[in-house]
């Protein structure tokens, strides 16, 4: 497996980026769009976001047109919409593909990762939930529906969490 601290990233405003930055930290990864019906999911992210920052915890927000274009804004309207309507203060990477021939190296690497049914490969839906450990091995995958503050999400983010 591609060491992911490794994997180039670009933040939503155009600066360089990589998970290295979160060494030592777990990093909820989660594939995000403005107009989808799970937008609202962007509330309970922001939730685990501030309240286990100072146990170790990063969320990262991946902005994706790829689900019925339900992301189709800027990075500066992504931002905006973002904060006014969510108070999103955790990290968001530049508009990202996370299925195709475009998939971007990052999610090459988090597909290969079973959910709880023991099933891999393409991300389903915006809001596709990859636990990443400290160590920075993917140690969960959560489907769109399984809500950010869903008990199995809490227990996993607070194992790893220790």
């Amino acid at each position: 497996m591609t060491d992911l601290a490794s994997i180039p990233l670009t933040a939503l405003d155009g600066s360089e980026l990589s998970l290295s930055e979160y060494a030592g930290r777990a990093v909820l990864v989660v594939n995000v769009a403005s107009k989808c019906g799970l937008t609202p999911q962007y509330a309970a992210l922001e939730k685990l976001a501030t309240d286990y920052a100072d146990c170790g915890l990063t969320v990262l927000g991946v902005p994706c047109n790829q689900f019925m274009g339900q992301e189709p804004g800027t990075a500066e309207e992504i931002q905006t919409f973002c904060s006014t309507t969510y108070g999103v203060s955790f990290p968001l990477l530049e508009k990202t593909d996370v299925n195709g021939e475009s998939r971007h190296p990052l999610y090459v690497e988090l597909t290969k990762t079973a959910d709880a049914t023991g099933a891999a490969g393409d991300v389903q839906w915006n809001f596709e939930k990859f636990l990443i450990a400290r160590d920075g091995s993917v140690t969960n995958r959560f489907r769109p529906t399984t809500v950010p503050d869903a008990p199995e999400v809490i227990a996993a983010i607070e194992k790893e969490l220790g």
